[in-house]
């Protein structure tokens, strides 16, 4: 709910349900997509067929940028619109509840009915983010159609090939990408009216959100670190470390989608080596509290976020 007084998501969704086509406009030279902007395409996640991505300035760059530009925005739109692991396990675990011989009209009548179980399940079992499920009445909608007998069986290997691809391969392509974002000359309008007005404290946002604390002595995360460290030692760490795997049971509980939580992942594990320390564990947990809060997530680490204990690891490596 806004603060107009209306779910935004609920009118860009009647809107959507009436148009033809819908137009997605992106920058060639910035492909970062805001998490506003993510909640906006989530809100429009049933009508992909109407959808059309214009990208903007893409005469400016080369084709081989191109071609870069274009595989890292369709994989980055593809995890916010589409989930299709999420979609592989609600089918697998409907396929496997139903009987092989009698009364399989009425079992598919039951497992729709409750799919909202289903969805808490495999929540649970697979550690996937609330947000990451498909809307459960469209779901209902389309599966009144299906044969569940027919659906075929999960592929666990090939569900893992496609995470590495996207954790790996995919994710060396972006950052190419953002070597070339960051090589281009800045486009920002300067002077008249647009001189000086994100300077010092009067500018937008300036000490909300991940802002806070940016003029401060003390490490802002560390009002709340006595609170953290509580948990983290629940999660019984190993030489004073977390594993992504344990981090991943506690930061879901926020219902986050496992998109946001994947970023803040990225830029909680300051020292990149996979695991979160004490300071690291606080550090997301004081970002998935700013982005609960409403506010947007930082694309680079705020150099008064970084732990004080790392702040000359991350200088070292910047030189």
């Amino acid at each position: 709910m806004c603060a107009s007084g209306y779910d935004f998501a609920a009118v860009l969704e009647w809107f959507a349900e009436r148009v033809d086509r819908i137009i997605l406009l992106f920058d060639a030279h910035k492909l970062d997509i805001s998490d506003e902007f993510s909640e906006v395409i989530r809100a429009l996640k049933n009508h992909e067929d109407k959808m059309r991505v214009v990208l903007n300035k893409a005469d400016q760059i080369s084709t081989q940028q191109l071609m870069r530009v274009y595989g890292a925005l369709m994989w980055s739109l593809g995890k916010i619109i589409n989930t299709p692991e999420v979609q592989a396990y609600i089918i697998s675990s409907l396929k496997k509840e139903m009987p092989s011989v009698f009364g399989k009209e009425n079992k598919k009548k039951e497992l729709i009915a409750n799919l909202g179980e289903i969805y808490q399940r495999i929540e649970k079992e697979q550690q996937i983010s609330p947000g990451d499920f498909p809307k459960i009445t469209k779901m209902q909608e389309l599966l009144n159609g299906q044969d569940f007998t027919k659906f075929p069986a999960l592929k666990p290997k090939l569900l893992e090939a496609v995470e590495d691809m996207l954790a790996n391969d995919i994710a060396r392509l972006m950052s190419l990408v953002r070597q070339e974002e960051a090589a281009m000359p800045s486009q920002t309008v300067k002077g008249g009216a647009f001189e000086g007005t994100m300077s010092g404290p009067f500018g937008h946002g300036y000490g909300e959100g991940a802002s806070e604390g940016i003029d401060e002595l003390e490490w802002v995360v560390g009002r709340d670190k006595p609170t953290y460290d509580e948990i983290f030692y629940t999660l019984s760490p190993i030489n004073g470390k977390v594993s992504g795997a344990s981090a991943k049971k506690e930061m879901v509980k926020s219902k986050l989608p496992n998109t946001v939580l994947g970023k803040i992942w990225k830029l909680a594990d300051v020292d990149k080596d996979g695991f979160l320390d004490d300071d690291e564990f606080a550090l997301a947990n004081h970002l998935i509290k700013v982005k609960l809060e409403g506010h947007e997530l930082p694309t680079k680490l705020p150099e008064h976020l970084i732990p004080p204990g790392k702040r000359n690891l991350v200088v070292g490596d910047e030189e």
